[in-house]
């Protein structure tokens, strides 16, 4: 009965579902959770039919009944919009149709049925890069990394997992043994199913959330210090210095008089050596000279060091006070006082009120003064739960001084972009000289004045000349002469004005021609590296493939139509990289991939096919790097691993990437016969490649060394500059004219 009643539900389904049809006539049912997500967000809006069997691996309560359903092959979300719902464990038949969905394609109209009780796949371990890209939707992965807040929302327990550079919000079960602060600086293992927030107007990833099902999923690695506030005090300019032994996570206990709080949102402290500015949720109101207890995780925020994710508390020790010392701006340029209290004069040139960001209930208000010293323009801003009618009082132009905390706002290079004084009361502000009478407002009032006097003479005037007849009817024939005067002198401007038009059109006609001619010139420069550096490069992996066929197709013909396969792929390959460089231009490969997986995907493709065994890694910190420096590095990676295959007749090939602290350096080496440098063949022998690398790295600041000797193998190496903000158009158009004959083939 139950068999006949599921059949019904799955004719049912699939007689409401529209029936996709392809290009060959036929219809499909899709039967794994790999096939939906494969679909294109056009394939999936056909409502393809969808039956799947697979274990729930996440559901929560305030889901509205969907979860998400996982098979051998992959994991799947349910649109099951219903007041019954599975829990996590259970085995589960689906049969609905395929939707879009808000970010990946999802099965819609689910009716499912409960079929027995399984364990969860195993959590397969990913790194949090791969996570942040939206790629493991769905899927049960494992993630580790440092709990930098905790808290209890509802029936679940909210971590904020930082990772490799991220924050991860991971939900699981609450445990009724557990502290949530406890975990705050733990390193633990978190197994789950990721679910992302996306942007649904445009199906844009915006975040990933990872959802544990079980306590169990969750492991603590390496527990937090009991009492973080028994750590060894830090001086608070040692925060941002070399400590050895400082791994990743580590939490730091400082100390410091308080000279200022925004409650729920920061504070500033001070000690002998400097001051810091601590940021914490905390709620807990304290008073200016309370000596503060606090611990957090270093971070630095434009470039200048914060404690992050704090816990505070006030020390037994009495108030005191808070002296600021008077400092000249030339000090602050130079990064000096940071987060210290400090007082300095300048002339008030504007004044700006509004409403501050809320960090609680009350509504603050934020008055802005904008004052300048020598040539520096600096602000001091308090914040306030009603409008400051002292600071509202002080007039445009005085020459006032203001006592509060600096903040600075520096470059990479740590060069001060601006700085701030913090008031944490609008009465440390002093006027030192009020403005002279002539202001802006008496200014108006004496124009005014007169104006009105120049209107009652020009009355006068006219009075006058209207008594005076006879010298009216002079007056007339003079002004005849002057409209007939008029008259020529506007034909003449007018001509003159029509012939400047006309020779601004001309000029503006030549100057667009150059433009474009010079425009021109540099996109066929730009085409003729891209061709060289794709479809070449692919048509040498063709050629190995090729001759491989050649080889086998009599001895193996079931491997030699494998090979063909790959041939038939390339070739698309090659479609593909011909249509991007001819409509986009753009790296396809780095919009699918980061710079790792572009390297490997392109070795494993060029050397593979050669038989050799290909390896990429990474050193230093990972990290985004700006487009055109991973283009760079992507076509140079890839002409030295063709120079490889086609030259050297290596068994191994090696790829590293070096993540510097102001550089990025690529390095491919091989095992193979080697060559002089000095005596190689060059552009005049009608090989390009060296010096087609070589210009490349040149061109952003780069340099690149080429190591080898006859039987000792091959070693290119490229560093490029990445603090550069000059952009690629830019210095394209510094560069000379590039002859297109250094990109024929090798």
């Amino acid at each position: 009965m139950k068999n006949c009643l599921l059949l019904l539900v799955a004719a049912f389904v699939f007689s409401n579902a529209a029936q996709p049809v392809f290009a060959d006539g036929s219809n499909e049912l899709l039967t794994n959770a790999a096939s939906i997500l494969a679909l294109s967000g056009e394939e999936a809006s056909r409502g393809i039919p969808v039956s799947i069997r697979g274990v729930v691996t996440a559901e929560e309560s305030t889901w509205s009944g969907r979860f998400f359903v996982q098979d051998a092959s992959a994991g799947v979300f349910v649109e099951n919009i219903s007041d019954a719902r599975p829990s996590v464990g259970d085995v589960v038949e689906v049969i609905g149709v395929s939707f879009p969905g808000g970010y990946a394609p999802i099965v819609s109209r689910p009716h499912w049925t409960k079929v027995g009780v399984a364990a969860l796949p195993e959590a397969r371990p990913v790194g949090v890069e791969q996570l942040m890209s939206g790629a493991e939707d769905g899927q049960r992965i494992a993630i580790s990394g440092v709990v930098r807040d905790a808290q209890i929302e509802g029936e679940l327990l909210k971590m904020d997992l930082s990772s490799g550079g991220y924050r991860v919000s991971v939900y699981a079960p609450k445990s009724a043994s557990a502290d949530p602060q406890q975990l705050i600086g733990a390193q633990v293992e978190a197994k789950g199913t990721p679910a992302t927030a996306y942007n649904a107007p445009l199906r844009h990833l915006i975040s990933v959330d990872l959802y544990v099902p079980f306590v169990s999923d969750f492991i603590v690695k390496n527990p937090a210090a009991p009492d973080p506030f028994s750590q060894p005090l830090t001086p608070l300019d040692n925060i941002a210095k070399y400590r050895a032994g400082r791994t990743l996570g580590d939490r730091v206990h400082v100390k410091g008089v308080l000279t200022y709080q925004r409650n729920g949102k920061d504070l500033f402290i001070k000690d002998a050596s400097g001051g810091l500015q601590v940021k914490s949720p905390q709620l807990l109101h304290l008073a200016i000279g309370d000596t503060i207890d606090a611990v957090g995780f270093p971070e630095f925020e434009n470039f200048l060091p914060v404690l992050q994710d704090a816990v505070f508390k006030k020390a037994s020790v009495p108030h005191s006070e808070v002296p600021s010392a008077s400092v000249p701006t030339a000090e602050l340029l130079q990064g000096l006082h940071h987060a210290e209290p400090i007082t300095i004069a300048g002339k008030l040139l504007d004044r700006l009120e509004e409403e501050a960001a809320a960090t609680g209930p009350v509504r603050e208000i934020k008055t802005i003064l904008v004052l300048q010293a020598s040539n520096v323009v600096f602000t001091a801003e308090s914040e306030t739960s009603e409008p400051s009618f002292a600071l509202k009082s002080i007039p445009i132009g005085s020459t006032i001084e203001v006592t509060g905390i600096c903040f600075l706002q520096s470059t990479v290079e740590g060069k001060i972009l601006s700085f701030q004084v913090l008031l944490p009361r609008s009465n440390q502000v002093r006027i030192l000289a009020r403005p002279g009478w002539l202001t802006p407002k008496h200014l108006l009032n004496t124009l005014a004045v007169a104006l009105v006097v120049l209107i009652v003479g020009i009355s006068w005037t006219v009075m006058v000349t209207r008594r005076n007849t006879a010298l009216k009817h002079l007056i007339h024939e003079r002004e005849l002469d002057q409209v007939e005067l008029q008259k020529a002198h506007d034909t003449l401007e007018w001509r003159v004005q029509e012939r400047t038009e006309q020779l601004k059109s001309q000029i503006t006609a030549r100057k667009e021609s150059e433009v474009q001619f010079k425009a021109t010139l540099v996109e066929r420069t730009r085409l003729a590296k891209e061709l060289h550096d794709t479809i070449e490069q692919t048509m040498t992996g063709v050629t190995l493939q090729v001759n491989t066929v050649g080889k086998l197709v009599r001895k193996d013909p079931e491997t030699a139509v494998h090979h063909l396969g790959l041939v038939r792929n390339m070739l698309r390959m090659i479609r593909v990289d011909l249509r991007r460089s001819i409509w986009d231009l753009r790296s396809r490969e780095l919009q699918q991939f980061d710079l790792y997986n572009a390297l490997l995907v392109s070795a494993n493709q060029i050397a593979g096919s050669a038989g050799i065994r290909a390896d990429v890694e990474t050193r230093g910190e990972a990290r985004p790097l700006p487009e055109f420096v991973e283009e760079t590095l992507l076509r140079i990676g890839q002409e030295a691993v063709t120079n490889t295959v086609k030259h050297s007749g290596a068994n191994t090939l090696k790829i590293a990437l070096e993540y510097g602290e102001q550089s990025i350096a690529l390095e491919v080496w091989d095992d193979g016969n080697g060559f002089t440098p000095e005596n190689c063949a060059g552009p005049n022998d009608g090989h390009f490649g060296l010096l087609g690398m070589a210009e490349r790295a040149k061109r952003f600041g780069g340099e690149i060394l080429i190591t080898s000797s006859p039987g000792a193998g091959t070693k290119v190496r490229v560093e490029l500059p990445v603090a550069r903000t000059e952009t690629p158009k830019a210095m394209e158009e510094h560069d000379e004219p590039i002859d297109h004959e250094e990109f024929l083939p090798d």
